[in-house]
């Protein structure tokens, strides 16, 4: 296989749109390998794929092994608009309730778990349902959490819930920001061919400049997956960022540090970054 040849695992959720919707795809040397979250988490690990965005815990998981590719993620400084928990009670009446988190999810259900903890609420128990019907999730639980184009469709939606944003609540309680997920790397790959990790890097960079640049496309694209109106995904848009420096890093810490301080990770891990964005 030639050395250069990369292994890319793509998230087809809308909140990644502006990072992948210009990624080219006609380079024979780069293959993609749809997935969910999930999915590229399992990938990255076991080494099916060479590089993908993944769920930001996922990334703590393996942060031994990884590192995050600077200037790329899926961020909020606030509300993110795409993560929402749905609740028959108020959330500070939830002390015994049946929790239904979505498959696909990994940062953000333990983010919930966290926010929960942190406030003093201890659900009955949390039970994991797929997430493509949300009346169906809270037949079986007394509330549900919903992520990216799940929670896009059901947040319009007539559903008598109370609505919770988890980007909201994060950084409501405790002034940061919220890293969603980032672009992980193996250490391994960096030792053994440094060019194939750039040209990821490079590869990644140049698909968000385009995004960030026509944003009318990424919204046309928005819309043809998941209909909405043009100000609706706009509106979405101008809540996430797709950064990752020292600064996105401090809020990303802050969770990885109130995760495993719940038992939620395994040891204590800082998010390490790695090349730059020229």
């Amino acid at each position: 296989m030639n050395p250069l040849h990369v292994r890319i695992g793509h998230i087809k959720f809308t909140n990644a749109l502006p990072i992948c919707h210009f990624l080219d795809k006609s380079d024979p040397e780069i293959e993609f390998i749809p997935g969910a979250p999930s999915d590229l988490n399992k990938w990255l690990a076991e080494g099916s794929v060479d590089a993908g965005l993944c769920s930001s815990l996922a990334y703590a998981e393996l942060a031994e092994d990884f590192v995050a590719l600077r200037g790329l993620s899926v961020s909020a400084r606030g509300p993110v608009g795409s993560i929402f928990f749905f609740s028959k009670r108020p959330w500070e009446e939830l002390n015994g309730a049946v929790i239904a988190l979505p498959v696909i999810s990994k940062s953000s259900s333990n983010l919930l778990k966290i926010l929960l903890a942190e406030t003093g609420i201890t659900p009955a128990e949390y039970i994991t349902l797929p997430s493509d019907d949300l009346p169906a999730m809270l037949e079986q639980a007394d509330a549900a959490l919903l992520i990216a184009d799940d929670a896009l469709y059901w947040s319009v939606q007539e559903h008598g819930c109370h609505l919770y944003d988890l980007g909201e609540e994060w950084n409501k309680r405790t002034g940061h920001s919220m890293t969603f997920a980032v672009c992980a790397v193996p250490k391994r790959l960096i030792e053994e061919n440094p060019e194939k990790v750039r040209k990821i890097h490079r590869f990644f960079l140049e698909g968000k400049k385009k995004g960030l640049a026509d944003m009318d496309a990424v919204i046309a694209q928005a819309m043809r997956m998941l209909g909405q109106t043009e100000e609706f995904w706009r509106t979405y848009f101008n809540k996430l960022r797709h950064d990752l420096d020292e600064e996105w890093a401090v809020g990303a810490n802050a969770y990885f540090d109130a995760a495993y301080r719940h038992g939620l990770l395994k040891k204590p891990v800082k998010l390490e970054l790695w090349g730059d964005e020229e």
